[in-house]
């Protein structure tokens, strides 16, 4: 079974996030579980937690259908030590407060050397910092993103997510999700089924389904290889329908969420009703 949604608003509190989800016709989300843009935020009440849990439950919302994102701040590879520390504290918190929630999954951007390291050094601070954070939690798993590879933001390669994965002890508490705009603007072709069946097979040969936890289904307004990362709409962009339409037919992305980040979220529920649609339409050759 696919599950389908959106990165929703959790302004007001993290509950309005799943009533959001829901009035779009989505069975899976994304949120914030605080401030993006700020190292500290205050800690969850009972009664947020109480009311996030009841929300979910109202409109069957299980945690492996809900993909909350860290905050834009945090940089686990980060050159500087003290600024290492910070992030590393911030991710910590992030994931106690997944686990609060009762969620299973925390989607992060890995890192960026910022010209300071080597990209081997920095991945590997990126696998140490998750280890470190695994170490003092429970029950959420590290969801790695790939990156499009802006600057000096590293996981643009699938070489880049086997090595993070290869550094972390636990294996049971690390995925991926991959972002098909970023995929794209990192050179992974996605404009037609035969270029999706190439990049996803090579995908599994470096990484493997095994630890694909989520997937943002995104268009991308920037070009192809060209390392900018600039989202569309569904079948507006660079990459076009075939993509998505070739996602949904493939069980192999079956029972994660596969979240939009799409840029007009006024057509959202638009977006998921086409996507739901693509199950059943007639196969792509």
């Amino acid at each position: 079974m696919k599950y389908t949604g959106a990165h929703v608003s959790a302004s007001g509190g993290v509950a309005n996030a799943a009533i959001r989800a829901a009035e779009i016709g989505a069975t899976a989300f994304a949120l914030f579980t605080k401030n993006q843009r700020q190292w500290r935020a205050a800690p969850l009440t009972n009664d947020t937690i109480d009311e996030f849990k009841a929300a979910c439950e109202k409109y069957n919302f299980k945690p492996g259908q809900i993909l909350p994102h860290d905050s834009y701040l945090i940089n686990l590879g980060h050159p500087v030590e003290e600024a290492l520390e910070k992030s590393r504290e911030a991710f910590i918190d992030e994931l106690q407060r997944c686990e609060q929630l009762g969620l299973t999954l925390l989607n992060f951007h890995p890192g960026s050397h910022l010209q300071q390291i080597d990209e081997d050094a920095c991945l590997a601070r990126i696998a140490e910092s998750i280890n470190i954070a695994l170490d003092q939690t429970k029950g959420v798993t590290a969801v790695i993103e790939n990156t499009a590879g802006q600057g000096s933001n590293l996981g643009f390669k699938f070489e880049h997510l086997a090595a993070i994965i290869d550094g972390v002890e636990d294996k049971s508490r690390v995925g991926v999700c991959i972002d098909t705009c970023h995929a794209f603007a990192a050179g992974y072709d996605l404009r037609s089924a035969e270029e999706c069946a190439k990049t996803f097979a090579e995908f599994e040969r470096i990484v493997g389904f095994k630890y694909l936890r989520g997937m943002h289904l995104n268009d991308a307004k920037s070009a192809f290889g060209s390392r900018v990362d600039r989202h569309h709409s569904l079948g507006e962009g660079n990459i076009g329908h075939d993509a998505f339409r070739w996602i949904m037919q493939d069980s192999r992305f079956d029972g994660i969420p596969l979240i939009l980040e799409t840029v007009n979220p006024d057509i959202w529920a638009e977006e998921i009703a086409w996507l739901n649609a693509q199950q059943t339409a007639s196969a792509v050759v």
